[in-house]
């Protein structure tokens, strides 16, 4: 009885930090303190996020940001946060944010590192209660030491990332994040403050049965992607969205799945942003053995051109993305204007 009682509450984030420093020789302490300041912002939002209701922080705030999207009240919020952290902790020069439309110079121009990051996720979800989230990126500066953050430290590929994790704030609030040595959940316990580890070197299964999408473009899809939907209806895979971007890559990552926002008439190219969207999921599905593609090349590979490049994302289980992406491939261009031929011919 008494062992029960007294049974260890786990690891904390912070001792599981310190226990890996060792894997960065050509760290001494910055990498492992910027993750602490992210975990200590994301207790924050936290907070806010559990009194949202109560203390009118839902809705609009009136603004929009660069994307030309509605700033939600706690977007602007969670950005002032995150960026008021890590300007603090001291170890990134530089801080690229969905919400500022330029880079964010932090002062801290001897730091190594840089930060691109969505503060909030999802967080039109607010109001209905719904999965929300943080996704962030770490890279190491470009530039010499001593100097601000040039656009070049900003855009580097996905595969130059040191670190990369998001924050789920749901019915528990959950950090899961990488350096490259396979991906970790830690579970937030409110009444002692802390993270601690939960979800021990994350694993995606090689094939799964959730299918994420936003079917109300369906008439838009190309006739690739129209025809794996239609397999993954043959086979009766479930058919799972959330409209949060963390909450529907998480449970995909859990259980095995793909999450898919394609290119459409609307978003030729694609509406997830490459630099603090795509790049740090991507990041993290390699390291637990999922796949991440625009649909022609591997998210990693890309070389961003700007800030808020925009790109499609397929991600997830391997044997489901590589099955997407053949159906992409089969129906080329010149098989999509033979078909839509024919199908005006049947219709005269």
């Amino acid at each position: 009885m008494m062992d029960k009682l007294t049974a260890s509450v786990g690891t904390a984030l912070d001792r599981f930090i310190a226990k890996r420093q060792e894997q960065f020789p050509y760290a001494t302490g910055e990498l492992s303190q910027l993750l602490r300041d992210i975990a200590l912002a994301s207790k924050i939002i936290n907070r806010e996020i559990n009194r949202a209701g109560l203390s009118d922080l839902g809705g609009a705030a009136g603004t929009e940001n660069i994307q030309g999207e509605q700033q939600q009240k706690l977007d602007m919020i969670a950005d002032v946060r995150f960026t008021r952290a890590l300007i603090n902790g001291g170890e990134t020069c530089g801080i690229v944010s969905e919400e500022v439309d330029d880079i964010i110079d932090t002062g801290n121009h001897h730091a190594k590192y840089i930060v691109t990051i969505d503060p909030l996720d999802g967080s039109s979800n607010i109001d209905v209660n719904v999965l929300v989230g943080t996704i962030f990126s770490i890279y190491r500066r470009r530039s010499p030491i001593g100097r601000p953050p040039t656009m070049d430290d900003m855009l580097q590929q996905g595969t130059e990332q040191v670190a990369a994790g998001y924050v789920l704030y749901g019915s528990s609030t959950m950090l899961v994040y990488s350096t490259g040595y396979g991906v970790n959940g830690f579970t937030y316990e409110p009444s002692l403050g802390e993270y601690f580890l939960s979800h021990a070197n994350m694993q995606c299964k090689e094939n799964g049965s959730i299918f994420s999408i936003n079917e109300g473009g369906y008439n838009t899809f190309n006739e690739g992607l129209k025809e794996y939907i239609r397999r993954c209806k043959e086979r009766e895979y479930s058919g799972r969205y959330i409209g949060s971007l963390v909450g529907d890559f998480h449970r995909n990552l859990l259980k095995g799945g793909i999450y898919i926002y394609p290119a459409t008439s609307k978003y030729d190219t694609g509406k997830l942003r490459l630099l603090y969207e795509c790049n740090a999921l991507a990041f993290l599905a390699e390291q637990s053995g999922a796949m991440a593609t625009d649909g022609k090349q591997r998210i990693l590979e890309i070389k961003p051109t700007s800030l808020h490049q925009r790109s499609p994302f397929y991600v997830g289980s391997p044997k489901m993305v590589e099955e997407a992406m053949q159906c992409l491939e089969d129906y080329t261009e010149e098989e999509v204007e033979e078909l839509e031929t024919k199908t005006v011919q049947i219709r005269s």
